[in-house]
C-alpha cells in the first residue's frame, strides 16, 4: 500500500463534518487525517510488538 493512500472513506468523513457543523471539508483534510492514522497505527504496532503480540488491539491506541 502506498504511503500516500487515503485511509478514510471521504464521503463518510465529509458527511460527518457537514452534519456536525454545517461546514465543508477540504480535500487536503483526507490526506492529513490519513497521515495521522498511519502514525497512530505505527505506534500501536510498536506497542503490540513490544508486548510480544502479533495482534494490534484497541488498547494499543491509548
Amino acid at each position: 500500500m502506498p504511503d500516500n493512500e487515503v485511509l478514510v472513506v471521504a464521503s463518510k468523513l465529509k458527511a460527518y463534518i457537514k452534519d456536525k457543523s454545517g461546514m465543508k471539508t477540504s480535500a487536503n483534510v483526507l490526506t492529513a487525517l490519513s497521515d495521522k492514522i498511519r502514525r497512530m497505527c505505527d505506534e500501536a504496532i510498536d506497542r503490540a510488538s513490544s508486548d510480544g503480540r502479533k495482534t494490534v488491539k484497541d488498547r494499543d491506541f491509548e
